[in-house]
């Protein structure tokens, strides 16, 4: 894989979610974009019993990964393991049951254009799995290093999204100048996920 930088894109008042995405999709088919599929990351939230250190872990799947298994915690440590994983968090559910209505998911449509993937993912969270924004993801496959691209994804997205494509995510911000993995995806996408999470606690 190359270098993923994921974008949430705002929807206007007065329209609906599926009407920005289906807009979103047009304008990337206009551009001579070929669909590759769907996708799919989701995010389940685990909260530990421990009275002295309430301590959250995110298990995070990736269809770009289907094997594979994202385990965050709130220091951003994260593990990376097989998908047998879900079956100890199973096993745990004493110590680390799941968090009641914290789930996530973002799937949608898969493009791929010249070196780019792009993906137009809506957003659902808790029981309902109600609608709660959308996260664009763009992956520029040539390059390993964020900085040695980010100008040349910005003006990308830029053409696509317009004027709310600016700075990365302050994930992404931390590993300008690294090796980019799997990981590094996932905790884009956690980053927006909480920030979702944060603006649905501040409706109630």
């Amino acid at each position: 894989m190359g270098v993923v930088w994921v974008v949430s894109f705002p929807v206007p008042e007065g329209k609906s979610g599926q009407q920005i995405v289906d807009i979103l999709q047009m304008r990337i088919e206009e551009l001579g974009a070929e669909k590759t599929g769907t996708f799919s990351v989701d995010c389940q939230s685990y909260q530990s019993q421990v009275p002295s250190a309430q301590k959250l872990v995110h298990v995070l799947h990736n269809t770009d990964q289907p094997a594979t298994c994202f385990s965050i915690l709130d220091s951003s440590t994260c593990l990376v393991a097989d998908n047998l994983f879900d079956v100890i968090m199973m096993k745990l559910k004493a110590f680390y049951p799941k968090r009641e209505g914290a789930k996530f998911d973002s799937k949608g449509q898969q493009y791929e254009l010249g070196d780019f993937v792009l993906k137009v993912g809506s957003v659902s969270f808790g029981q309902s799995m109600s609608f709660k924004g959308i996260l664009v993801e763009v992956e520029y496959r040539p390059c390993m290093v964020a900085a040695d691209c980010w100008n040349l994804m910005k003006e990308f997205l830029q053409g696509i999204l317009g004027s709310c494509v600016d700075s990365p995510s302050n994930h992404l911000k931390s590993k300008m100048d690294a090796i980019y993995s799997p990981a590094d995806t996932m905790h884009q996408y956690l980053e927006h996920f909480n920030n979702f999470r944060k603006t649905v606690a501040q409706s109630r």
